[in-house]
């Protein structure tokens, strides 16, 4: 839903749960018409809400409740053609917490023909909070996203634009580059390997015509190892290319991809390490780092 409504693909995509790994920012430009005000909406978009059970989840559910303080407005989008169950009470109650005005998203409602069937489940749904809005959508195919976004601007606060009309989001070109490797890696395999896996962007140098990316997917064992390179490498070819195809979409030049693999155990319950991947942690380091290379060696006696 956020991809359809900014107009860009700013987060990953695959069928399985828990595929966001952090809170992603995007903005929608809704320009005037017909004598009708714009606006600017900030969507942030977060992992799904799960009890947690390592370091990693926990970090998760850590971008949950930093999303949930301050916001205007909470989207609690549910997938219609599944019902509900303890998890959607359970992020329902961190909603109820938040005292914020929150929608329904009603989403996949292409895939329920007779719409008649719906109405159960909203009434299941109001009974454990009271939302101010219901609204049904199919994000796959743009239905009813036109009306979300007039509901939101009618109920949203006025205030100042935080970005320009040329930004979409946040998130540096270098995390984005890893979370397509991500994709893709989810899109490859399956069992346990996607959530043993990770990825971070070791080397990212742009250019006019090329930028160069070296990265690291790590996992949790060797056998883990085995499966993503693939005999002869293969797997790791076929991630590579998937990923580099859409990076010289997102940059918008050709791209060489440096792509490696590293078994490091347990690192879902390595706070240090999980921590290490959040991306703004990672912009402070290099921050940091570009500081002391400018200031140079200090000189002085021994």
């Amino acid at each position: 839903m956020l991809n359809a409504l900014v107009g860009e693909k700013l987060a990953i995509i695959s069928p399985k749960p828990q595929t966001t790994r952090n809170r992603i920012q995007g903005v929608v430009h809704i320009p005037k018409s017909n004598g009708k005000n714009g606006g600017q909406i900030v969507l942030i978009d977060t992992p799904g809400v799960h009890k947690p059970d390592s370091s990693l989840g926990r970090k998760m559910m850590v971008e949950v409740r930093e999303a949930l303080e301050g916001c205007d407005l909470v989207l609690v989008i549910v997938d219609v053609t599944h019902k509900l169950d303890e998890r959607d009470r359970f992020a329902l109650q961190m909603v109820k917490q938040s005292n914020a005005k929150a929608f329904l998203i009603l989403n996949k409602v292409d895939l329920i023909p007779d719409k008649a069937k719906l109405l159960p489940l909203i009434d299941e749904y109001r009974t454990l909070y009271d939302f101010a809005e219901v609204i049904p959508i199919s994000a796959l195919k743009r239905k009813g996203l036109q009306e979300l976004l007039k509901t939101m601007l009618a109920v949203l606060p006025s205030g100042p634009a935080y970005f320009a009309e040329d930004e979409i989001t946040d998130q540096p070109a270098r995390f984005m580059a890893a979370e397509i490797i991500r994709e893709q890696v989810l899109l490859n395999t399956s069992e346990e390997i996607p959530y043993a896996t990770t990825v971070i962007v070791e080397g990212f140098e742009e250019g006019k015509r090329l930028t160069r990316i070296a990265a690291t997917i790590y996992c949790e064992r060797e056998g883990q190892k085995g499966i993503l390179v693939g005999k002869g490498g293969r797997m790791l070819k076929k991630i590579g290319t998937a990923a580099r195809v859409q990076m010289e979409r997102m940059l918008g030049t050709k791209v060489f991809l440096e792509l490696y693999v590293k078994a490091k155990p347990g690192w879902r319950d390595s706070r240090p390490f999980v921590e290490e991947l959040d991306w703004r942690r990672q912009l402070e380091y290099r921050m940091l780092e570009q500081r002391s290379e400018e200031r140079g060696p200090k000189s002085g006696a021994h």
